[in-house]
């Protein structure tokens, strides 16, 4: 949809003197790697939680990654983890040589069903990991105690959840470590790659910096244990800082997209989210679902609006992790969702006249159903 592209288009225009800026500070200090800017934005980004560290990484996916490896996990441990969610989640926690093992999620909210995660624990299970799909947060307090009975450590993913709060608490601080994306459509979006791993304690932070830099930390020359080459970008370091200042005015215009798309279409069959008890919303995507999902979304592409899905297909369904020996029917809320969910346009610059033509054409499709 040509309109669209033009609307998310118009961050870029609104903040087009900021961005240039950032980056002829950065190409004018001469120093392109882990230098002024990612050392602010770590500090700023750390600042922002509360919490003690974050250390920038070049990608969501090895900000989890590392942060595994970072906590202790390693090959043999059990990960439990859930099957609704991006990819990378899962591929992270493989990448350690640990095992994935899923639990399924609330049909209402598509998080976490806290009240599995027991039944899932073996003696080879060493981290819980939850996934604050969507913009909102797991319900945490038993989680945690499951964690503190069992001696676990709870990893967060909070790749869609940047500013989102659970009982007032801020995504990324309820665990030991979490993880964070900024690829360009999140929340906090860099413009290309990068993520962070964020922890108050000490010695994750330790390992995470060696971890990211090739194993490496008094100097170059010398590895100290195997690492990666996983820096965030100075560019987008700085970036980042221009654009936290701004995170929480780019999640009140989320918030003021989805009342728009309650109010214009809470009367109509579909379901719209539901905010699960105790949770800010933030909205990274808005998820909708309807048992004629593929019907609505092909009616749709008429007037020009072509959505997403997140995700049709569950991770345990994917033939790349076919050795886990999940077979279909083991996770029947996940595999239900995957048929009847998909998402209408969410961004802060989503302009009303533009949203009005969304909520007008999916009423009207709806409509003769």
């Amino acid at each position: 949809m040509a309109t669209l592209v033009w609307e998310y288009l118009r961050e870029y225009e609104n903040e087009r003197e900021d961005i240039l800026d950032a980056v002829e500070t950065v190409f004018g200090s001469g120093r392109l790697i882990l230098a002024e800017s990612v050392r602010g934005f770590e500090e700023e980004f750390a600042a922002y939680h509360g919490v003690g560290h974050c250390v920038g990484v070049d990608n969501g996916t090895n900000a989890i990654k590392l942060g595994l490896q970072a906590i202790g996990v390693k090959p043999g441990d059990e990960v439990i983890t859930v099957s609704n969610t991006a990819a990378p989640t899962v591929l992270a926690i493989d990448a350690v040589g640990a095992t994935p093992v899923f639990v399924d999620v609330h049909r209402e909210n598509y998080l976490m069903d806290v009240e599995q995660v027991a039944a899932a624990i073996t003696p080879r299970t060493r981290c819980l990991l939850p996934v604050h799909l969507y913009g909102q947060c797991v319900d945490m307090a038993p989680l945690e105690a499951l964690a503190a009975q069992h001696d676990l450590t709870i990893f967060e993913d909070c790749a869609q959840a940047h500013g989102a709060r659970h009982h007032g608490r801020l995504a990324g601080t309820m665990g030991k470590a979490a993880a964070f994306s900024f690829y360009p459509t999140k929340v906090l979006g860099a413009y290309g790659d990068g993520g962070a791993t964020i922890t108050s304690d000490d010695t994750t932070e330790q390992n995470l910096r060696r971890l990211r830099y090739y194993g490496m930390e008094k100097t170059y020359y010398v590895v100290e244990t195997p690492g990666h080459n996983s820096r965030l970008d100075e560019v987008h370091a700085e970036i980042l800082r221009r654009k936290l200042r701004r995170l929480d005015d780019y999640i009140a215009g989320r918030r003021a997209v989805a009342a728009r798309y309650a109010e214009g279409l809470g009367d109509t069959e579909l379901v719209l989210p539901a905010l699960a008890e105790g949770n800010d919303h933030v909205y990274y995507v808005y998820v909708v679902r309807h048992p004629r999902r593929d019907d609505i979304i092909e009616a749709l592409k008429a007037y020009d609006i072509h959505l997403n899905i997140s995700y049709p297909w569950p991770v345990h369904t994917m033939t790349g992790f076919a050795h886990l020996g999940y077979t279909k029917g083991q996770l029947p809320v996940t595999e239900e969702l995957a048929d009847e969910i998909f998402s209408l346009p969410m961004y802060p610059s989503l302009s009303s006249g533009v949203q009005d033509k969304v909520i007008s054409a999916v009423r009207e499709v709806l409509s003769r159903l």
